[in-house]
């Protein structure tokens, strides 16, 4: 009974119904500075939920807007629904986990942190990544991983057109099949680096895929827009 109790006390529940997205979010950081879990209920798809989260564990039962966890710097968050665009926008660390679907622009500009998409992503996912770690489980929209300078995109499923376009750095890994490969971007084998790191972090989000089932998009040059003066 005691250890009922105890568990009970360390999580708050915030409810979105009837508020706006300032104060939502002010609960939110409450709760998580008091060292609380934090469970988001009636989020009615609420633009900007937990923008700038540092720390904690915030888990959200429904569907959240565009800009959800945008600017995070840290904490983990369990999304039971569906997220709408650019999720994890700007995001520099901690962990997304989103059990239904993305839209547009999905982890657009991530510096660090991962982002886990377990159903499908829309287009524009992992624009100019910088260093984040975004895993896809279904499927994935056009132009995929555009200006990618760093990290890497993981998809288990199809990918659409112009796959990696403009890559300058980084890796993406495809298990399906792609519309098209864009600017600058070639498939090459995976190393056994490679392989272990697909097969421990697919492992860790629960993906029952093998690493050699794989393709590797990577850059051809990592100055595409230099020209030889002629």
């Amino acid at each position: 009974m005691r250890l009922e109790r105890a568990c009970a006390l360390s999580e708050v529940v915030v409810s979105g119904e009837g508020k706006v997205l300032k104060e939502v979010n002010r609960e939110i950081r409450d709760a998580v500075a008091a060292g609380k879990k934090v469970v988001v209920e009636k989020v009615n798809r609420i633009h900007g939920v937990a923008a700038g989260l540092r720390t904690g564990e915030v888990e959200v039962k429904g569907d959240v807007g565009d800009y959800a966890f945008f600017l995070m710097t840290g904490g983990k968050v369990l999304v039971r629904g569906n997220a709408g665009r650019f999720v994890c926008d700007n995001m520099t660390g901690g962990e997304v986990v989103i059990e239904g679907n993305a839209g547009y622009g999905a982890g657009m500009g991530m510096y660090g942190g991962t982002l886990v998409i377990k159903g499908n992503s829309g287009d524009y996912t992992g624009v100019i990544n910088k260093n984040g770690t975004i895993i896809v489980g279904g499927n994935v929209g056009s132009y995929v991983g555009v200006y990618m300078v760093g990290g890497n995109i993981v998809i288990l499923g199809n990918a659409g057109k112009a796959l990696g376009d403009w890559i300058i750095r980084g890796n993406i890994f495809i298990r399906g099949n792609y519309e098209s490969l864009g600017h600058n971007a070639k498939v090459v084998e995976l190393t056994d680096e490679d392989k272990n790191w697909l097969h421990e972090t697919l492992s860790k989000y629960g993906f029952d895929a093998s690493p050699d089932e794989f393709k590797k998009v990577v850059p051809e040059s990592i100055r595409p827009f230099y020209k030889k003066p002629t």
